[in-house]
Formats: C-alpha cells, structure tokens, sequence
C-alpha cells in the first residue's frame, strides 16, 4: 500500500461504512498489529485533524505506554463495560468492541454518533504506531487520497 508522499503515513487502504455500521479493516493492518487474535478490540478517539478512530487490542496496548489506560479503567481492561460504550479518560475516549475473524467490526449507532461518522463514510486506514492504526474520517490526509493518482484499494 501507498506511501502518499516520501516520508508520509503509510496507508493499509480505504474501508466504507456499511448501512449496518459494519466496517472491514484492510488484510494488511489486520496481519500486521495481529487485530483479531483476541476477538476483541480497542477502539479510542482519533485526532482533531484526522477525526475517526484509532484501533488496537489488549496484548499490543497493556505493555506498551499506554498500558495505564487499562491499569487505571479497570472496566475497560476486563471489558466489563458495555460493548461500545466509550469511556473519557485524559482527552480521549475508549471503547471495546468484537471484531470477526476476517477482521470485520460493528459500530452501532451511538458508536457512529459518538464518533462523528456515518453509514457510507470513507475511512482512511493509516499506519499510526506499533502500537495501534487510525481509521481516520477527515483531514488532509484524506483529501490527498482522494487527489492520489495511485491505487487505494477499498474494502
């Protein structure tokens, strides 16, 4: 997948938003950050400029630096909070949801609400970290993939 410019953010692809909220995530990012060896994931609030959310799971985000998130959201960590209820913690917000052996996700209603985002939206899946990948909704970054003359494959 494409490096947009030299030294850009490499993207995985493009997702749309299912009618039902479904949304798949690119082969690529799913065997890169391994995202459905635990059937659940983390889901938390993108930046102001790239908007959409960021996606991670427990066995990639409990060691890292931002392992206190789950040390100090108790709830979070044993996914004792509902499915898709977000929780606000410093600036962010995090949720939990399942994801599907090929990598699928459901966002539900209030999800989609809470995040901004609609049925039929383009999400942009971004290399962000080792640590997690944005699914980002706005942005320069998406206004120069929709201007790439390469190929962006969508799922």
């Amino acid at each position: 997948m494409p490096q947009m410019n030299k030294g850009g953010k490499f993207i995985f692809g493009k997702s749309v938003i299912g009618e039902n909220g479904a949304v798949q995530i690119p082969p690529q990012a799913i065997q890169e950050y391994r995202i459905t060896a635990e059937g659940r994931v983390y889901l938390f609030t993108g930046s102001r400029s790239t908007g959409g959310f960021c996606v991670t799971r427990r066995g990639l985000m409990e060691p890292s630096k931002l392992g206190h998130i789950l040390t100090e959201n108790p709830d979070l960590l044993r996914y004792a909070s509902a499915c898709g209820a977000f929780i606000r913690y410093k600036g962010r917000s995090y949720c939990w949801t399942n994801i599907s052996n090929e990598g699928a996700i459901m966002l539900s209603e209030s999800m989609m609400d809470f995040l901004e985002i609609s049925p039929g939206d383009e999400l942009l899946s971004i290399r962000s970290s080792d640590i997690a990948f944005t699914m980002g909704a706005k942005g320069p970054l998406l206004e120069r993939a929709k201007n790439y003359e390469g190929d962006i494959p969508i799922f």
